[in-house]
């Protein structure tokens, strides 16, 4: 019945397509912020593909519909997708155009509907699509054939939500309200510096850039700026705003304020408005105006509603990085928050390896997750969930995004492997930590991988360097203990994290390949160190840590940079093959164990001290 309601709705927006003059039409996985997590409003993605990931971009031709994601998904993707008729589109593999080029192949190609009139016409909602993807679409189309010789142009109609529309008026799957939940404060004893200090900062960087205004869409870091947390999104505690400042003013839109959240603003000097009226104000903005925003965040929409006689000013916005490095109050709090978050996790593992491995008890992947909720509960300030747990025994560990439900949930066996991707909020930071922990006897071959797994981790963590890289630098470090058994994993090395906001939090990462925006490493970015091993149907692997980065030394050749690990759980000693490792692992791994123990340990019952202690001594 789901498979039949897909086909039908993407019937109904063939049929609106075909009545508007549009050829192809673009839905992407977003909000009107750029966010990577979205609110159940904003899920139009899911609603016509039945594709429940978090990141995925539906193209929809008279000839086709297709879903671009990336690896993370491929698994997830190509069985929700059955039925559909909807064609998977593995982004980053060979043969697999970008999303930018399948759109201008198929628009220039003479074959849409429209192919007779001279124009191609793309669809979609302006304010779901960023500015610089628009941007790539145009110049791209610039370079073709048809553009050149002038044989046909190209129109964008971004000021019509067909997607919306045809859901609005779904009266059997109403679509959900737009959020707004209430809005908190974070006192500035756990943010370190207050409202106004953190504008004054931002001035600083728009004198610099001679700019006059500046335009913030991104909701993690109107949040920071103001000291102000929400739940509009679930697990990201943000709430939907836009923000103007100005060289002596600032305003912020809100969907939800209270009269004690205006009072707050106004004694910070931010100047609160309705979330609808910021594009009126937008508008409004006087021509000559230096305005900065950044299209890589920013919407198609926005940009465009930006008067024509403003000068522009394309930078990556400052906040980005700003909030990137946390100061002195916020780190310390942050250890805070991971002893606390370890002490829970660890106690999980305790409880695993007592009680389930050996069939004492018997529990489910949502009997896991449910556990842990219950152990962090008990922490002092626990907020929530970070983000969705990922508790994935044997062949669902392949998945690498996969989130136990009812309809998925399986019976944990004292076999294979069961990998535990979760993290939490609370007032003194977030977390984010991954375990792969053994329930049973492993092959050679489970060990082999989890070894190498292991060194990678450990190594990126042990690593020194000069300031001024990148993680695209670092990120082979990871990588290479599998590269030497002919594998490797599709996903990033590691993202940054917020202090009680997103949990992928950019601009720092370690990746493979460069990306605009990559950031250089600075003291006091909080980066995770996640390399992996994913065989389908059968396990996976992976291992992560958040690290700090710190100032390792200085000398004539300039500054040199280290990490030192936040996160304080165990590996599993069942799965190491200490034969495979260096010296050099053996004591990385030893120290760590050692001042996990350290850590940890005056938290725990008799039992589960003895415990950790036998998982950490020294191999």
């Amino acid at each position: 019945m789901i498979k039949i309601n897909i086909r039908k709705r993407l019937e109904s927006l063939l049929e609106q397509m075909h009545r508007k003059g549009i050829d192809l039409y673009v839905i992407p996985m977003n909000d009107y912020h750029g966010s990577e997590y979205i609110g159940e409003y904003f899920k139009c993605v899911s609603y016509f593909s039945g594709f429940t990931g978090s990141a995925g971009t539906l193209v929809l031709t008279q000839k086709e519909c297709c879903l671009f994601t990336d690896g993370r998904y491929f698994l997830q993707a190509g069985k929700q997708l059955e039925g559909t008729g909807i064609r998977l589109q593995k982004m980053g593999q060979p043969s697999v155009p970008s999303i930018q080029d399948y759109i201008v192949s198929y628009l220039s190609s003479g074959k849409t509907e429209h192919a007779d009139e001279k124009e191609a016409v793309i669809g979609f909602d302006g304010r779901l699509v960023s500015a610089s993807f628009v941007k790539k679409i145009e110049d791209a189309w610039k370079k073709t054939s048809c553009a050149i010789n002038g044989q046909c142009s190209l129109r964008i109609c971004s000021d019509i939500d067909l997607a919306g529309q045809i859901w609005e008026s779904d009266e059997e799957n109403k679509r959900p309200p737009l959020s707004g939940e209430p809005v908190w404060v974070l006192p500035t004893k756990y943010t370190g510096k207050d409202t106004v200090q953190k504008l004054s900062q931002i001035r600083e960087e728009m004198k610099r850039r001679h700019a006059d205004v500046l335009i913030l869409t991104t909701l993690d870091d109107i949040a920071w700026v103001l000291n102000l947390r929400g739940r509009d999104i679930a697990y990201n505690p943000v709430f939907l705003s836009y923000m103007i400042i100005t060289k002596k003013k600032a305003y912020v839109y809100m969907r939800n304020s209270s009269p004690q959240i205006r009072d707050y603003l106004g004694s910070v000097t931010v100047m609160c408005k309705e979330y609808d009226r910021f594009y009126d104000d937008l508008s409004q903005i006087k021509e000559g105006k230096s305005v900065w925003v950044d299209d890589s965040s920013a919407s198609y929409a926005i940009v465009n509603r930006i008067p024509a006689g403003c000068r522009r000013v394309k930078k990556p916005q400052p906040v980005l990085l700003m909030k990137a490095v946390k100061n002195p109050v916020e780190i310390e709090h942050e250890k805070l928050a991971h002893r606390k978050d370890a002490v829970a996790v660890t106690k999980l593992l305790y409880w695993l390896k007592t009680r389930i491995c050996t069939g004492m008890e018997n529990t489910t992947e949502l009997g896991v997750a449910q556990k842990l909720e219950k152990l962090r509960k008990r922490q002092e300030h626990y907020l929530g969930q970070s983000f969705a747990p990922i508790v994935a025994y044997g062949g669902h560990g392949a998945i690498v995004h996969y989130e136990p439900k009812k309809e998925t949930d399986v019976l944990i066996r004292p076999d294979n492997f069961l990998l535990l991707d979760t993290g939490g909020h609370y007032l003194e930071g977030t977390t984010d930590i991954t375990r792969t922990v053994a329930m049973g006897p492993l092959s050679k071959e489970q060990k082999t991988h989890y070894t190498a797994v292991l060194q990678g981790n450990l190594r990126l963590a042990d690593a020194c360097f000069k300031h001024g890289m990148t993680g695209v630098n670092l990120d082979y470090i990871a990588r290479e203990p599998l590269y030497r058994l002919g594998l490797d994993y599709r996903h990033g090395t590691g993202h940054g994290v917020g202090y009680l906001l997103n949990v992928h939090e950019g601009p720092n990462a370690f990746r493979q390949r460069a990306a605009a925006g990559d950031a250089v490493f600075e003291e006091g970015m909080i980066t995770s160190d996640e390399p992996g091993v994913y065989l389908e149907e059968q396990y996976g692997i992976r291992l992560e840590n958040l690290i700090l980065c710190q100032k390792a030394s200085e000398s004539e050749y300039g500054t040199f940079l280290r990490f030192v690990h936040l996160t304080l759980v165990p590996f599993d000693r069942e799965a190491i093959d200490p034969a495979q490792m260096s010296a050099h692992d053996i004591a990385l791994l030893n120290s760590y164990h050692e001042e996990v123990y350290r850590q940890i340990s005056p938290y725990l019952t008799s039992e589960e001290k003895e415990w950790l202690r036998q998982e950490t001594r020294p191999i």
